[in-house]
């Protein structure tokens, strides 16, 4: 007896999350199936209302049910400050992590020629825009450690200065509690390049 052409689409739709292969699907789908009827249900009309109603914020770019997100609207967050980050996910990562009391801009992505991704395609002409009319005293770079990631930050460090913005980027090293043994070459040069004197 075939499988039920529903549950093969089920399991087929699941495998579009991150990380999720056609084993994990299966089980995915069985255990909604067999054991949580009402979670998928919920799950099921969740999705559909994020989908209906969350688009991106149109200062920043960030998931936001409203055309201005929460962090663009609040007056209490400083003007002069723009963090610049790949996705919506770094945004949230950075406030629940850091003290951070400025304004975000979310690219979607980062520079990728080869992947047909340039400036026009992160939205670099909206951030322009925003330096242009000033106000934004530092851009602070949260882009990824990576190659496109280097290369995306040094693109927009460039495009700050022509607007005598200052640029940061975060640092990168060894991590807090981390063992020099167990941390790869990369990393260790980054972090022994980017020493600072102590008091």
């Amino acid at each position: 007896m075939s499988q039920s052409p529903l549950l093969l689409q089920l399991i087929e739709a699941l495998r579009c999350l991150p990380g999720v292969g056609p084993k994990s699907a299966q089980r995915m789908a069985f255990h909604l199936l067999e054991r949580d009827r009402k979670g998928a249900s919920i799950l099921s009309d969740s999705l559909q209302q994020a989908v209906d109603h969350i688009g991106h914020c149109s200062q920043c770019r960030t998931l936001s049910e409203t055309e201005i997100c929460g962090y663009c609207s609040d007056s209490r967050r400083n003007d002069e400050l723009l963090c610049i980050v790949e996705t919506p996910s770094d945004v949230l990562a950075i406030n629940q992590a850091a003290d951070f009391n400025g304004k975000y801009f979310v690219l979607m992505g980062h520079l990728s020629p080869l992947d047909g991704i340039g400036p026009a395609e992160l939205g670099l002409g909206l951030l322009e825009e925003r330096l242009k009319e000033g106000g934004v005293k530092e851009l602070i770079l949260a882009t990824n450690p990576t190659v496109e990631g280097e290369t995306t930050a040094h693109y927009i460090s460039e495009m700050a200065a022509e607007y005598q913005v200052v640029s940061t980027r975060l640092a990168h090293g060894i991590p807090l509690g981390g063992e020099l043994e167990y941390i790869d070459g990369g990393t260790l040069a980054h972090a022994f390049s980017g020493r600072q004197k102590l008091l």
